[in-house]
C-alpha cells in the first residue's frame, strides 16, 4: 500500500517517528481529524527532552506578532511563514489553557506554565494524546519504507507496520541521552534527502585561558554581553542580562544567545566583551570609583574594591588592571584609574569555539528546506514524508521561539497528512 492508495471511507493511517513537542502536537492533530495514528518513541516516556527544557520551566512559546517572531530566527525564516500562520503563537497558548494549563508571560514575552513545571506541559500532551486514542508504541524505528516514491510504512524490530503517512519529528543531535541521536537524519538520507551541516546552537562558549575559571561558578546579573570579531571588532552580538563563568568558559541566557550569533565559529575569531557597570558610562564610573576611594583611602587597592564588585571577581580584575593589588588606595593614579574603567566597561575574553553538540539546546542544520514545501511540510522528493521540528534547517534564538517552531511545523505537517 503507497500514499497515493486511497482506501474507501477511511483516513489516512499516519505514523509518528519521536514523541517530542513535535511529534505530540502532530499526533494530537491527526487523531483531531480523524486519522489512525500510531506515536514511535523510543524512549521508555514521552517528552523526555520537553521534559528538561527551560531548566525545567518549559518556555512553551513567545507571545509576539508575526514578523517580531521571524526576526529571531536566523536560519531560514522565511520558510517558516505558512506554517506560523497556520498555527501561532497565540494558538499554542490557546491549545495548552485549553488543556487546563493556565500560562503567564514574563520578561521578553516568554510564556510559561503558571506552575513553572514543564512536566505540566507533557502530561497535558500525554493526556490529550490518550483521551483522543494515539497509539503510542515504545519501540525504535529502524527504517522508512517507500515504494516508486512514495511512503509504504516502518520497519521496527518485530516487523513491517504499513502506513499511509509517514511524520518524522525526531529532533535533532543536541541532548542525545533524550534520545534525539540523529536517526532522523539517517531516515531522511536514505530517501534521497540532503542534510546541511550540523552546528550546535544555544550552546555555552568555551574560552583562552584560565580566567573564566578562576571565577567559576560565579554568575553575573544586568551585564551587557557583546560579542565582537577579533579582526575587525564588528560587533555580532550584544544584549543585556546574566551570565555565568564556568570552568570551560562562559554559560547562561545571555551567552546561549550568543552562541546562535557565531556562524563561522573557529578559535581566535570571536571575543567576548562584557560590560560590568551597563548603567554607568565611563565618566560616571570614574566618579563612582573616586567615591569608593575617598571611602577606602587607606586600604589597599585589592580591599576596597568590594562596593563595586562579586568577591570571586576581584582578584581577577585586580589582575587584569595590571594595579598592584597591595597599592594603597590613595596612591592609585589617573592613569591606573582609566584602566580601571576600561576593565569594567570592556572585559576581554577571547573565544576558542563551543561546547559539544550534546550540550546545545538545539541543532542548527537539518534537512535541507529546499527540498520540503513550506506550506505542507511534505517532502518534495518522496510522497507521504513530512517533517516538523528541530530536524528541518531552521533554528531560532532563545525565548520559546524553538518550541513554537515544533508545534507549528507539526500542526501543519499533520493537517495536511490527514487529507487524500
Amino acid at each position: 500500500m503507497t500514499s497515493t492508495t486511497r482506501r474507501e471511507n477511511d483516513a489516512p493511517r499516519i505514523a509518528v517517528i519521536g514523541g517530542g513537542a513535535a511529534g505530540m502536537m502532530a499526533a494530537i492533530t491527526a487523531r483531531e481529524l480523524g486519522c489512525d495514528v500510531m506515536l514511535f518513541e523510543r524512549n521508555d516516556r514521552l517528552g523526555k527532552k520537553l521534559r528538561i527544557t527551560g531548566k525545567g520551566r518549559c518556555n512553551v512559546t513567545n507571545a509576539c506578532e508575526l514578523n517580531e517572531f521571524l526576526q529571531n530566527v536566523p536560519t531560514n525564516p522565511r520558510f517558516l511563514y505558512a506554517a506560523l500562520t497556520c498555527f501561532s503563537t497565540a494558538d499554542t497558548m490557546a491549545f495548552f489553557e485549553a488543556c487546563g494549563v493556565p500560562l503567564k508571560t514574563e520578561r521578553g514575552r516568554r510564556v510559561f506554565p503558571v506552575s513553572d513545571r514543564a512536566s505540566d506541559i507533557v502530561a497535558a500532551m500525554e493526556t490529550r494524546c490518550r483521551t483522543l486514542g494515539v497509539r503510542v508504541i515504545k519501540r525504535r524505528v529502524q527504517e522508512i519504507l517507500s515504494e516508486d516514491g512514495c511512503v509504504t510504512g516502518v520497519r521496527t524490530s518485530p516487523g513491517v507496520e504499513e502506513f499511509d503517512r509517514v511524520l518524522l519529528c525526531t529532533g535533532g543531535k543536541s541532548y542525545p541521552t533524550t534520545g534525539s541521536d540523529g536517526d532522523g537524519y539517517r531516515f531522511a538520507k536514505a530517501l534521497g534527502h540532503t542534510v546541511t551541516p550540523i552546528f550546535p546552537s544555544l550552546v555555552p562558549i568555551v574560552t583562552e585561558g584560565r580566567l573564566c575559571q578562576s571565577m567559576q561558578g560565579l554568575s553575573l546579573r544586568n551585564v551587557t554581553l557583546r560579542m565582537v570579531e577579533r579582526d575587525t571588532q564588528r560587533c555580532v552580538f550584544e544584549d543585556f542580562g546574566e551570565l555565568m563563568f564556568t570552568h570551560f568558559g562562559l554559560t547562561g541566557p545571555l551567552v546561549l544567545s550568543a552562541s546562535a550569533h557565531l556562524t563561522e565559529m573557529r578559535a581566535g575569531k570571536y571575543e567576548a566583551q562584557i560590560d560590568l557597570k551597563p548603567a554607568l558610562d565611563e565618566k560616571m564610573l570614574d566618579a563612582r570609583i573616586l567615591s569608593d576611594f575617598s571611602k577606602y583611602s587607606n586600604r589597599d587597592f585589592i580591599n576596597a574594591l568590594a562596593d563595586l564588585l562579586p568577591q570571586k571577581l576581584i582578584a581577577p580584575f585586580v589582575q587584569l588592571c595590571e594595579i598592584d593589588g597591595r597599592k594603597k588606595v590613595n596612591s592609585v593614579t589617573r592613569a591606573e584609574r582609566e584602566r580601571m574603567v576600561s576593565v569594567m566597561k570592556r572585559m576581554r575574553i577571547g573565544v576558542k569555539g563551543f561546547r559539544p553538540i550534546e550540550e546545545a539546546i538545539v541543532t542548527r542544520g537539518g534537512v535541507s528546506v529546499k527540498e520540503v514545501n513550506p506550506k505542507t511540510m511534505e517532502s518534495k522528493l518522496v510522497t507521504g514524508l513530512y517533517f516538523a521540528g528541530e530536524i528541518l534547517d531552521v533554528d531560532a534564538y532563545t525565548g520559546g521561539y524553538n518550541l513554537q517552531i515544533a508545534f507549528s511545523t507539526a500542526v501543519a505537517a499533520a493537517r495536511a497528512a490527514s487529507t487524500w
